[in-house]
């Protein structure tokens, strides 16, 4: 006779691999069922061109945990990470252009071509980000306080707030200013070149649908910067393998433990008995019994399809459907038959190994938004290229390349009642041709190219409104907040109902940690459960 299923876990990808993890390691007998004929979710590696493959949506590594590193021995299954050897390259307008990272003295002596103030101030402007995103280290791999619960609320809000109310007066009120401010905003308090600026508020558009100009947008641009690669934080790296590398190596660890993968196996509904859950019931029309379900996909997905209506509380559900989505992206992939030759600087170099960002400035970025609105797309979009096979030679035959486009402020909804699936390859030419204006011969060199706008990344991958967040990173859906106030530590509205994916604290990116965190509520449920019983 088989052993009954302890938890079913919705979508393997990373978090729910990082959540099989804990809970198999604890000795539950945990069955991740997921819809694709693939693991990893949105960190997947796919072949687009006979010989060149490349990450599909995901596509960098810096937020993944280092607990969850070490705690998963991924090391030892052959997780290998290269760090860029400059962050950003920024080709400017004028013609010149400004690369970031490489070390505080190379990226000074960059800044002092645009400005000697914006050079000597760096060191400053660091360490106050730092110090912030130390607070959002401190605070990533813990459940936030469960508002409703009375004492224990208040107990865990103080054990959490005691970092920041320890920091000194000036960086409590850059707390404050990062988590309300605008980027524009924060960032004109520091620095006086546009280039400048730009180089740092571009993270504050990554995977935000707003302007830099939005309030809250500075959180966003602090959320990218509390990762570390091999040690340094805030750095970024390639995969080797692609992302899809670290998910097959997930899945390897987790299948060793015992856990049960089901591909092709797609969810129709979660299934409520009682005011419980008794497990699933898949598309194929197959139920998989269990008393606890954990899903790691989006809110919205879970809650408005994924769910009878009746088995959910009524305020709970119009909140879940007040959660704003729509990330505003559209992705690419291209395969080259030469690397790209930058007009500002075309010899080969580190720069082709870094971020390549093509927003100039606040202004650029901004009216990328504006467009978006009233267009759908910008004429002149927000575009980020990664050349991973630069540094990673198993993702393209020799000579040869790809890339990585990840594009931002791409409606979510088209006005006017347009539909990506009729105008994505228009969105894509403009795309191509943001990237020819910088690297002329360009599209002349592209083999074969893959798009995904928000509307293929909902298709694809289940992101619903192409959010690759799984919901605003807006301060309104942050920590006991995310998704609902009352069910900010994972738990759902029906009992054994659980949630481990980028809907939770603390938000998207590959980071592991609502997995981890999932895991450790749900560990701790089972615990107690189990006293109250003995």
């Amino acid at each position: 006779m088989s052993k009954a299923i302890d938890a079913i876990i919705v979508g393997a990808g990373h978090n729910g691999l990082v959540c099989a993890f804990y809970l198999a390691r604890a000795g539950l007998n945990v069955r991740i069922v997921e819809r694709r004929g693939v693991v990893g979710g949105a960190a997947v590696t796919e072949e687009f061109h006979p010989g060149f493959k490349n990450s599909v949506a995901s596509y960098t590594v810096s937020l993944l945990q280092t607990k969850v590193i070490e705690d998963m021995a991924l090391e030892k299954h052959g997780y290998r990470v290269i760090e860029r050897p400059v962050s950003n390259f920024l080709p400017q307008e004028d013609g010149g252009y400004l690369m970031l990272g490489g070390g505080l003295e190379a990226t000074q002596k960059e800044f002092r071509k645009f400005s000697d103030h914006d050079a000597d101030i760096l060191p400053a402007y660091y360490d106050a980000l730092e110090n912030v995103a130390n607070v959002l280290r401190a605070l990533a791999l813990k459940a936030p306080p469960n508002i409703g619960d009375g004492l224990g609320t208040l107990i865990a809000a103080a054990k959490q707030g005691l970092p920041i109310s320890k920091l000194p007066i000036e960086h409590q009120r850059d707390v404050m200013d990062l988590f309300t401010k605008s980027a524009r905003n924060y960032l004109d308090g520091w620095f006086e070149s546009e280039a400048v600026k730009a180089a740092f508020g571009f993270d504050s558009v990554v995977g935000n649908y707003a302007s830099p100009d939005t309030p809250g947008s500075a959180y966003v641009l602090l959320h990218h910067v509390f990762g570390e690669v091999n040690g340094k934080k805030g750095a970024w790296g390639h995969c080797i393998g692609g992302m899809g590398k670290i998910t097959q190596i997930m899945a390897d660890v987790c299948e060793d433990l015992g856990v049960k993968i089901s591909l092709d196996s797609a969810v129709d509904q979660v299934l409520v008995k009682n005011g419980k859950t008794t497990g699933v019931r898949l598309q194929s029309g197959e139920d998989i019994q269990a008393p606890r379900v954990i899903a790691n996909v989006g809110p919205r997905l879970l809650y408005e399809r994924m769910m009878d209506a009746r088995d959910l509380p009524a305020d709970f559900l119009k909140r879940i459907s007040s959660f704003q989505t729509g990330s505003g992206t559209f992705r690419m992939n291209v395969a080259l038959s030469e690397l790209p030759t930058f007009t500002c600087k075309p010899e080969p170099g580190p720069h082709h190994q870094s971020g390549i960002i093509l927003a100039p400035t606040l202004d650029y970025m901004d009216r990328a938004f504006v467009d978006a609105k009233q267009h759908g797309w910008s004429k002149d979009p927000i575009v980020e290229m990664l050349i991973p096979s630069t540094v990673d030679d198993s993702l393209a035959p020799k000579g040869c390349h790809v890339a990585s486009l990840f594009c931002q402020q791409f409606a979510p909804i088209l006005p006017n009642g347009q539909n990506w699936d009729d105008v994505d390859d228009k969105a894509a030419d403009v795309i191509l041709d943001t990237v020819e204006k910088h690297a002329p011969g360009f599209r002349a060199s592209i083999l074969a190219q893959t798009k995904l706008s928000p509307k293929g990344l909902e298709d694809k991958f289940g992101l619903v409104g192409g959010d690759i967040m799984h919901g605003n990173m807006t301060i309104d859906q942050l920590w006991s907040a995310r998704p609902v106030l009352g069910h900010g530590s994972y738990r759902g509205p029906v009992k054994g109902l659980y949630m481990c994916g980028a809907g939770t604290h603390p938000g998207g990116g590959v980071t592991g940690a609502p997995g981890h965190n999932a895991a450790h509520v749900i560990l701790k449920d089972r615990n107690l459960l189990r006293r109250v019983l003995s």
